[in-house]
């Protein structure tokens, strides 16, 4: 049987029961996703940006789906408590996939501002949704999959001129075994709108799930949108995540993705800058152990004059992990005077370990101001020997440097209680880390 037979037959069966299924529009969008994944089948090494990830072991597999944990309460309150009791902000919570009232808290709003599931947009307003949902061309193979079955996730608008103080936390739990879950979120920012988002993955060890999710972002002229992704799922979770940001002149976008989770993980980034003056930031932090494998896609599309952009990524790679970059700045023809800084660097652990790092520049344009380079090394022996010289054992010195290497990439962010939750993210996965006490 074909590795995509399954999901066909699965889409078969559960398209009549997908939210919006008698809209027209969305029923032939998603036929034409599934339509698409059939055709091409899953992305493999012959396609250029699939050489270093193997999707292999997730062809082989076909999972279920849940019915939203409602039988594990008591282990979703206890992933999603250390998170509330940490920081304020406005809480839309899914388990499995499925969008749980109970455990959401979406607060008070200002006038006009909206944060609701993508199925209660669909049912409440189908026709404001057609333009921003997305298209089954769109990405790879796999992100078409999304579309396909994508039955819920977040919808948030901003109107003009809104301004939101706490962020908005966006929480997927993984609790069922051999189960996917498809969410596909929409952020819609009006002029001048500024907002925080955060998208929390959580997940037990030990589960074998698929998350397939994506994030479409819409920045109209002035707005000031900062999302941050923090990924932490299971040790045996598949996650495959598309993020693809809009922004028009002015705007200003910021993107954090912290991947410390799942068996593979991939993400891809795309950010389009289609009026002048933009600016946008990608920021990357992750760290994978044993066999896992992580892999950050990235494209930034200056297509217009006087754009900025800035992007670091930084890996931690330990025992025979594998870490996996490419990152393609395009300045297209006219989009003179284009700011663009790009690097990636990875700090390897273990001779085991692996980096695969490409930066590209593409430049079509003149009067530009360009620059790209990628490093990977291992700890600097003199640090070491210099902070064992003044009385630190190995271990706590190797965990200094291994964080003031990962350092770097948290202090680009600029929420306190965001950056806070990151750096306890990554300390409690360091070799040592719950030796550095208050040094960090």
């Amino acid at each position: 049987m074909s590795s995509v037979q399954p999901w066909s037959d699965a889409f078969r069966a559960r398209a009549a029961s997908l939210p919006g299924a008698s809209i027209d529009w969305l029923a032939q969008r998603r036929q034409q996703a599934i339509n698409r994944f059939a055709d091409e089948g899953w992305p493999g090494a012959k396609q250029e940006g699939w050489r270093h990830t193997s999707l292999a072991s997730l062809e082989q597999s076909f999972f279920g789906w849940a019915d939203g944990g409602r039988d594990a309460r008591g282990r979703a309150e206890a992933l999603l408590q250390p998170l509330k009791q940490s920081q304020t902000g406005h809480w839309l919570v899914f388990v499995d996939g499925v969008h749980d009232a109970a455990l959401s808290d979406i607060g008070s709003l200002p006038s006009g501002v909206r944060i609701e599931t993508l199925a209660a947009a669909v049912d409440r307003d189908p026709a404001a949704l057609e333009g921003w949902l997305g298209d089954a061309d769109e990405g790879a193979s796999v992100h078409a999959l999304n579309l396909a079955f994508a039955a819920d996730g977040a919808f948030v608008s901003l109107p003009r001129g809104a301004a939101l103080e706490a962020p908005i936390h966006l929480v997927f739990l993984t609790l069922t075994g051999d189960s996917a879950s498809f969410v596909r979120n929409i952020i819609v920012a009006d002029n001048g709108a500024i907002a925080t988002v955060v998208e929390h993955y959580l997940g037990e060890n030990g589960l074998n799930s698929f998350t397939n999710t994506a994030t479409r972002t819409f920045l109209a002229s002035d707005a000031n949108i900062t999302h941050l992704k923090l990924q932490q799922e299971g040790d045996k979770t598949f996650h495959i995540g598309a993020i693809d940001i809009t922004q028009e002149g002015k705007s200003s976008h910021e993107s954090h993705s912290l991947s410390f989770g799942a068996r593979l993980a991939r993400t891809d980034i795309a950010t389009h800058l289609l009026g002048t003056h933009c600016e946008t930031l990608l920021n990357g932090l992750y760290f994978v152990d044993g066999r896992r494998h992580v892999d950050h896609h990235t494209l930034i599309n200056h297509a217009h004059p006087y754009g900025t952009s800035r992007e670091y990524y930084r890996g931690i790679l330990a025992d025979a992990s594998r870490g996996v970059f490419n990152g393609r700045i395009l300045v297209a023809e006219g989009a003179d005077r284009t700011d663009a800084i790009q690097r990636s660097d990875s700090l390897l652990l273990s001779r085991l370990a692996r980096s695969d790092a490409q930066p590209e520049l593409e430049i079509y344009a003149d009067d530009v101001k360009c620059a790209h380079g990628a490093t990977v090394g291992q700890l600097d022996a003199d640090s070491l020997f210099y902070l064992r010289s003044r009385g630190m054992d190995k271990e706590h010195a190797r965990s200094m440097l291994i964080y003031a290497f990962a350092a770097e990439a948290l202090q680009r962010i600029q929420s306190q209680s965001l950056r806070a939750s990151a750096i306890g993210a990554i300390r409690g996965l360091l070799p040592g880390g719950d030796v550095l006490g208050e040094l960090a």
